[in-house]
């Protein structure tokens, strides 16, 4: 059977949604899961967020096709533009406050870039090539992408932004600057990358993403189940790397606290033993006391990311 060029770009959304769904679904400790949820944001509001992003993939993904094809510059795909509208959206199916701003800033270029990179097989995807083509779409951005970034924050309006010390989304002379002296949004990550973790990955080739949670979910998708997977290799990046979401809004003394206890609960064997269980389950309640401060959501935001390479390397459940 002939298969047309935009059933790529529907794949390669289908891949990203199934990417959050996934990520939602596993009771990873402090975040919104399908047993606890937050106050006001539960797993619905989730669910509906993850339907609400896949057009928007898709577009991204046909953009990408498009690049692939010679049709279009890859400095005019507009991946800004793309979030913006995504989050829009996401924002317009549910009413739990953000749920996806960084995943969908994760995902997007990816999307574009899958579009750009030739399938293997049967809608299976190089994932190194992918990553080559990926530097290309973060590397080509725009004023107008930050622009449309900008806009994106304040749609979607996250907790824990506090003021950037250069550039600050709320400030209204930020938007004139990035215009007049023509600022890229790779440029505006690049200042950003030093306090976020989402903006870090961005602007040097998501390394985490790549080198360490793609290989690491792989090999536990190989042996445990999904769940168990998602949860190690959730751990597994939250022992490393401290969450800046969490640092941002309690500090990083906090944020490296909550990374040695991951430490130690993946010392103990994870889920996979009956220490490792109870450890989980007391760092879960620390971390949802008090209005869920100790929330890693970063580190959820690039598990995402991760799935989504492996459903696109050929994952399948």
């Amino acid at each position: 059977m002939h298969h047309q060029p935009d059933d790529k770009a529907e794949h390669i959304a289908k891949c990203l949604e199934l990417a959050i769904l996934f990520e939602i679904s596993a009771d990873k400790p402090g975040n919104v899961n399908l047993i606890t949820g937050f106050e006001g944001t539960r797993y619905e509001h989730f669910l509906a967020s993850a339907v609400a992003t896949t057009p928007w993939f898709e577009l991204a993904a046909e953009r990408g096709i498009a690049v692939s094809q010679g049709r279009v510059q890859v400095s005019d795909v507009g991946v800004g533009r793309l979030i913006m509208e995504c989050v829009r959206d996401v924002n317009a199916w549910q009413k739990g406050g953000n749920t996806l701003l960084g995943t969908i800033i994760l995902l997007s270029p990816i999307a574009v870039a899958a579009g750009m990179t030739s399938a293997l097989k049967e809608n299976v995807f190089e994932i190194k090539m992918l990553r080559e083509n990926l530097k290309c779409v973060t590397e080509s951005t725009t004023s107008d992408d930050a622009v449309n970034i900008y806009e994106a924050i304040k749609i979607a309006n996250p907790s824990g932004l506090g003021k950037a010390p250069e550039l600050d989304v709320n400030d209204s002379s930020s938007l004139n600057r990035i215009v007049k002296e023509n600022i890229s949004l790779y440029q505006i990550f690049q200042i950003a990358s030093t306090y976020d973790r989402v903006c870090f990955e961005w602007v040097n080739n998501y390394p985490i993403t790549f080198d360490v949670a793609y290989p690491y979910l792989m090999k536990q998708l190989k042996t445990g189940t999904i769940n168990g997977a998602i949860i190690h290799t959730f751990l597994r990046i939250l022992a490393e790397y401290p969450d800046t979401f969490i640092a941002r809004k309690v500090g990083i003394e906090k944020a490296q606290e909550v990374s040695s206890d991951a430490k130690e609960i993946l010392q103990l064997g994870g889920i996979d033993t009956p220490e490792g269980k109870k450890r989980l389950s007391e760092f879960d309640l620390k971390l949802r006391k008090d209005g869920n401060h100790l929330n890693p959501g970063t580190t959820a935001d690039i598990i995402a990311a991760a799935l989504a390479l492996c459903i696109l390397a050929g994952y399948r459940p």
